[in-house]
């Protein structure tokens, strides 16, 4: 009989840490590197998660701002075999950019598979937050890194896939590119105590319908789900899908919801061309006949910087729901 696990209410960051600091606990050579943000979180009744306090500071480094060089640290302890994540902040910098296509996600390959890459770039989405510099506030770094053959691509929408795509992601042998939406920070929910995994490879199926196929990810699903609920509330059948992996993508599941709703909307906060929607909407097309396609993102425009301009340009409930019904209709 299986053992019932035990559940506590954790923020979207507690549960990404609790899941490092399980995995930091059973490998003594696993290393954690940071810049800005120290590896500490707390939720009411939890013990405080402080990675630097418990494992010091061999294993848990503090560097200067130099994405380019934290990015380069952790491939190179990959390849010496160590497990090894870094958290870079501010949209996923893409200093780090040149390493992670050039060298992560080409190395195993390289090498005929005998380079081990059991590592994580945590890179935080924070175009998913209103209020921050224009250099800041880009939404196009899920289309990049998905786009970069040899690495893995997650970004989980809530504190229960963060845990446990986190504890998946450490152990994969492959290069993850884990994106974190700074939106989701402070999420909250009942996430089990013991360590789990989630699939990489696995999308969500959130709400069952078929009248409709809504597809999203990241900070979006927030906005689709509350979307949804309100359709449903007016009588609309709105299946919702959280696509937490966008490579490799779940393109089973996708058929096989629009095979059902013959409709799919998707949603994106990222730039309008060559968003993730549009590779579900290729996929489902090419084996779909008969289903109608829709998709909404962020312009192809700069961020504004006020709050007001940028919340009424980033697809919200009000746009999800208005595209529903021009496609149902």
């Amino acid at each position: 009989m299986a053992k019932e696990k035990t559940m506590a209410r954790k923020s979207w960051m507690y549960a990404v840490l609790e899941a490092v600091q399980y995995e930091m606990r059973q490998d003594k050579n696993m290393i954690w590197i940071y810049e800005l943000t120290p590896p500490v979180a707390s939720t009411p009744g939890m013990p405080v998660i402080n990675l630097e306090k418990e494992f010091g500071r061999k294993r848990v480094v503090n560097t200067g701002i130099d994405e380019n060089w934290m990015a380069s640290c952790v491939l190179g302890a990959g390849l010496a075999g160590s497990k090894a994540v870094t958290y870079i902040p501010y949209q996923g910098n893409c200093m780090c950019f040149q390493v992670i296509q050039n060298h992560a996600g080409k190395l195993r390959s390289m090498t005929g598979g005998m380079a081990s890459m059991p590592i994580v770039f945590l890179l935080e989405m924070t175009g998913q937050t209103p209020g921050f510099a224009g250099q800041h506030s880009d939404y196009e770094i899920d289309t990049y890194y998905a786009h970069i053959p040899g690495v893995k691509t997650v970004v989980p929408s809530t504190p229960t896939d963060a845990k446990g795509m986190m504890a998946s992601a450490i152990r994969d042998p492959n290069p993850v590119c884990y994106l974190y939406p700074a939106g989701l920070r402070e999420l909250m929910e009942e996430v089990p105590n013991e360590q789990y995994t989630t699939p990489l490879d696995k999308a969500a199926v959130r709400t069952i319908g078929s009248d409709i196929s809504i597809v999203g990810s990241g900070g979006g699903m927030p906005e689709v789900l509350k979307a949804a609920d309100l359709l449903q509330k007016q009588g609309m059948k709105v299946e919702t899908i959280d696509l937490r992996c966008l490579k490799p993508m779940d393109t089973e599941t996708l058929v096989k919801s629009v095979q059902k709703t013959k409709r799919l909307l998707t949603v994106d906060q990222s730039y309008y061309t060559l968003c993730p929607g549009a590779e579900v909407i290729a996929r489902c097309a090419e084996n779909v006949d008969g289903a109608r396609f829709k998709r909404i993102a962020f312009p192809d425009a700069p961020p504004p910087a006020a709050p007001e301009m940028f919340l009424w340009m980033r697809p919200n409930a009000d746009h999800i729901i208005a595209a529903a019904k021009k496609l149902v209709g």
